[in-house]
Order: structure tokens, then sequence, then C-alpha cells
């Protein structure tokens, strides 16, 4: 058969280009913010290099302005004559402004005020400007000024006004912002097209292999969940790491491995279930065939045969009752009543209830609770079930001849019940004993061993009591099956034991 496409594999595409499209849209948000920061820097640049370009420029043209003064004689020794202010506008228009390469040419006489403009329009004339000193170029003033609706950067030199035709007293050279600004974006444009081009293309890039490391365990997750889904609990990924991905991959693998230990104990469940029913129904059916056809001739054996199906079919009802019991237990729907409970007198009372099964195996029953015992909180019907276990397993696996010690101490808040035994030839796993269907002896007859359920109902009854059970071994080698309840606080104590401790062989 071939591999199912993982549904997950569309999703993940599907992320894929949204990443892409997210960071594509995260890039260029970037270079249109970078591209107006670095334009706001650039034009402020580019006004700060023209104006100095423009207070360098103007005195040399202050220069020409003032040898265009007069008209100069080809006699050195001529006297210089003025020319009237139509011909000095004139030459300054044919000889000096054409040398300014586009910059606007301007007088200001002594109030500032403008007495030529070399602009067609002469919008400038008449109008007051304010001259700041230059830091930059000593004895150079410049000017931020709106001529005809535009604004200028301009330099301003200082000339004697003497000889001048228009009595000017400053030369001005002015140039508009939007050159200077169109100046700037045109070299910033081709930069930043040329930066934001490899930017995207190594961003890209970089989102490629990101949305790659990203998408590529969630598809290998998209997977796992399908092979398990499809009852492949063996199958773990392999994403590692401290980040999210790869602590997604390390919780998987945990619920992986519980689902396929849930899924191993539901089996063994199963199958040990049919195992405890096949015998005693086989029982059943042989028996109550022979006594339906007639082959049981004498009164003895239809007894026989008729004690036999009543056995076994209490063995069977005991087992659907244990089993319906661990159910309820385990889904918690069993009620529990919980109120203050003397362990200790519990303790002696399912003591003298499995005395007769421990004097027919030739066991010594002992109980030793101390006089300041609190309490327990438990549910008293629940308690009974639980210690009658115990002590049950306890007689009836000891091997014979043997003491049987029942004992009860303070531990921290906890009042914790401790029953003992040898375990004889065939030791127990402490760490099994409370799984269903554990038997220390697998060749023992379920007849005498029970089902072994009863341990695992006694450790959820226990559990829902808010208590603790397990089991070890002491030094001398004896089973020890501990059980610790909680001490209750607000309950009355009820009359102490009449004896700490006794014995009977």
């Amino acid at each position: 058969m071939g591999r199912r496409l993982p549904a997950g594999a569309g999703g993940g595409l599907t992320l894929r280009l949204r990443l892409l499209a997210a960071a594509a849209g995260i890039v260029a948000v970037s270079l249109v913010l970078a591209g107006a920061l670095t334009w706001v820097f650039v034009r402020d640049l580019e006004f700060q290099s023209t104006q100095v370009q423009l207070d360098r420029q103007v005195m040399p043209a202050a220069a020409e302005v003032k040898f265009q003064e007069c008209f100069v004689k080809t006699r050195a020794a001529a006297p210089c004559r003025l020319d009237s202010s139509t011909d000095y506008v004139d030459r300054l228009n044919a000889l000096v402004a054409p040398t300014l390469g586009g910059n606007r040419l301007l007088l200001l006489d002594s109030q500032r005020r403008v007495v030529y403009d070399s602009s067609p329009d002469s919008s400038a004339l008449g109008l007051q400007v304010p001259i700041v000193q230059s830091t930059r170029v000593a004895n150079v003033g410049e000017i931020r000024a709106s001529f005809g609706g535009q604004d200028y950067f301009a330099a301003a030199f200082k000339i004697t006004p003497g000889r001048n035709p228009l009595f000017a007293s400053f030369v001005v050279i002015a140039q508009p912002q939007s050159l200077a600004a169109t100046a700037a974006a045109g070299d910033l444009a081709t930069r930043l097209l040329e930066a934001g081009g490899a930017a995207l293309i190594v961003a890209m890039l970089l989102i490629l292999l990101v949305s790659r490391s990203v998408t590529m365990p969630l598809t290998q997750l998209a997977s796992a969940a399908e092979d398990i889904a499809a009852g492949n609990y063996a199958r773990r990924v392999s994403i590692k790491g401290q980040d999210e991905l790869g602590k997604l991959g390390s919780a998987f693998n945990r619920m992986a491995e519980a689902v396929e230990r849930a899924r191993k104990v539901q089996r063994d469940f199963l199958a040990n279930v049919s195992h405890e029913l096949k015998t005693p129904l086989t029982s059943l059916i042989g028996f109550s065939q022979a006594l339906v056809d007639g082959s049981l001739l004498s009164e003895v054996e239809r007894t026989r045969a008729a004690t036999i199906v009543h056995e076994e079919s209490e063995r069977v009802l005991r087992m659907a009752q244990e089993l319906l019991d661990l159910a309820r237990v385990e889904a918690g729907s069993i009620s529990m009543h919980i109120t203050a409970v003397d362990l200790g007198g519990q303790l002696q009372h399912e003591l003298e209830m499995v005395r007769p099964r421990a004097g027919a195996r030739g066991l010594a029953l002992r109980v030793n609770v101390p006089d300041d015992i609190p309490p327990v909180a438990a549910d008293p019907e629940r308690l009974h079930q639980v210690l009658d276990n115990l002590l049950d397993n306890a007689v009836k696996y000891a091997p014979e001849g043997t003491t049987v010690n029942a004992t009860a101490r303070l531990s921290g808040g906890a009042v914790e019940a401790i029953v003992s035994n040898p375990a004889g030839p065939h030791r127990p796993d402490p760490d099994r004993m409370f799984d269903r269907f554990y038997r220390a002896d697998p060749s023992r007859s379920a007849v005498a061993g029970g089902v072994g359920l009863g341990l695992a109902i006694s450790r959820e009854l226990v559990l829902a009591m808010k208590g603790r059970m397990w089991a070890d071994f002491d030094e001398a080698g004896n089973l020890r099956v501990h059980l610790a309840l909680p001490a209750a606080r607000e309950a009355e104590k009820k009359p102490e034991p009449e004896a700490a401790s006794a014995a009977v062989a």
C-alpha cells in the first residue's frame, strides 16, 4: 500500500506561504521605513552640502559683481566712470548671472531689500530678507527665504556700495531647496533600489530557511500524529532542542509513549480477562453439559458437578464485581463518605475476621498500634475493603507456621499502617504488585489465589481517599505493604483500643 499524504502537508504549505507573505510584508515595510528615514538624513546632508557650496561660491561672485560696477576705459590711467543702473543690470545679466551654474543672483541694499534679481520674473525685488552669520565660512551670511512661493538656500557677502549704481551692500547667491532635494532623491533612489533589492533577496533566502526550519518539524509532527491515529503507536519524532518546537517534539514523544503504554495495558487487560474467564466458563460448560445429558450416573458425581458449577459461578461473579469496582474507582464515579476512623481499632477488627483462616494455616497474628495514634480521614466501608484485602493476601501467601504483623505509626501529617509477612519462595515484585492480574507465582491456581485485582482496586481506593499505598521488603526479607492516610483534623477521637499490642500463637 502506498503511504498516505499527511493531513498536515497542505496546511504546512499554506503555513509556509503565510510565513513568506508575512515576512515579505515585514521586509517591505522595513524597507519603506528605512528608505524614509534614510531620505530624511540624506536630504538634510544634501541641504547642508548645498549651503556650504553657496557659502564658498558667494565670495567669487561678489568679486565679479564688484568688477562690473563701472565701465573700464582702455587707458589704465583713466578714471572709472559709473554706469547707469540699466547698463549695470544688463551687464550683470549678460556677464555674471550665466556664470553661476543656474543659481539665482540677488543684490541687497543696506536695509537688506532686494534691488536686483537675476530671475526673469524678478519676483524678489523689494523683499526684505534676514541674514544670519554662517558657522562654516567666515564673513559670509546665510539666508533661508521664500521667493515667488519657492523656498531657497542663499549665501550673502557684504560689499562697499560706494561705486555701485544700485547702491547694493550685499551680494547673494540663492538656490531652490527643491533642486537640492531632487538631486538628493535622484542619487538616493538608485542606491536605495540597489540596497533594497539586495536586502530583499537576502531576506527571502533567510525567510525560506526559517520557514523550512519551522514547517518541516510541523509536517513531521502531523505525519507522526497520522501514524499514531492509524495504530502505529511506536512512531516517534526526532525534533530536539530547547526552543518551542523542541519542547513540542518532546511533549509529543511523551504523549505517544503514554498512548502506547495505555494501549498495551488495555491489550494485556483484555487478554488477562479472557484468560481468567476461560477456565471457569470451561468448567461451567463441561459440568453443566454433563448434568444435562445424564452422563453422571451416581449421586456423588452429580453433587460434585453441581458444587463445581456453583463455585465457578461465584468465581465469575466475584471477578465481574471486582472489574466493575475497578472501573468505577478509575472513572471517579464511586462515592466516598470521608469521616474520622480509628485505624487501630479497625486493624484489630480485621485481624479477628481473618484469624480462623490464619489458624488453619498455623499462622500467628500480631498487632502493634501506639496509644497516641490519631484517627484517619477515610471512608469506613472502603477502608474495611482495603485492610481486608491486605490481611487476606498476607494470610493466603505467608508460609505456614510464620507470623503476620500489622502495625501503625505516625509519618509526618499522615498515619501509616504496615502489614508484613515472610515472602516465601516466590518473592513478588514490589513495583508490579499493584498491577492488574499480577501474581508472584504464575502457576498458582486462580481459585486459591484470586484473579489479581484486589491490590489494584485497593490502591485506587486509597488514592481516592487522598492516601498512598506501596510495597517493599525489610532487612529480614519480609514483604511489607504500606498504607498511608491523612490524619483526621476536626473529628472527635474514638475510644482507645484496650491493648496496644497483642500476640496470638
